[in-house]
């Protein structure tokens, strides 16, 4: 069999309302998963990121920083029938929420929506997608902690 090398890429899109960290998850049939697509011919990974996260769920977002990757892979069929491998790397990206509304995402996704991110956590399928929020979380819990001293996540941070 045939293995096609891809390579995607999306983002844990964040804001901060009332003290607490959320992020927008979209729902693809019954799976919640981060939103992330093809890098297009031309394009640079972040951009990829940036305009996936704006597609898919309606919103825009600013380039924070590099979370990582995951990779695997499934089977599929080309266009003509035939049985392929496809081999998948995604980057993922945090972005900081600017503007926008979920309600004006693409017709790919059935819903976007903001979650408290600890709930995201729990809702998405997939345990690699987990592992990039959990790290998302990481960032932002010690970032705005240290900076504000304030309440995030939704625990006092010391």
């Amino acid at each position: 069999m045939r293995t096609v090398r891809e390579t995607s890429a999306g983002g844990v899109i964040y804001r901060i309302q009332r003290g607490q960290i959320q992020t927008a998850l979209i729902r693809v049939r019954k799976r919640w998963r981060l939103p992330k697509g093809h890098v297009e011919e031309g394009e640079r990974i972040g951009q990829t990121a940036v305009r996936e996260v704006r597609e898919e769920t309606g919103l825009q977002g600013r380039l924070d920083q590099k979370l990582g990757n995951i990779s695997y892979t499934y089977r599929a069929k080309t266009k003509e029938g035939e049985p392929i491998r496809i081999s998948k790397r995604v980057y993922f990206f945090l972005l900081q929420y600017l503007r926008g509304d979920v309600r004006n995402h693409d017709y790919e996704v059935d819903e976007a929506r903001w979650f408290p991110i600890e709930q995201a956590i729990e809702n998405l399928s997939f345990a690699t997608e987990k592992r990039m929020i959990r790290k998302a979380l990481g960032i932002l819990t010690h970032r705005y902690a240290r900076a504000a001293g304030a309440e995030v996540g939704g625990a006092p941070q010391k």
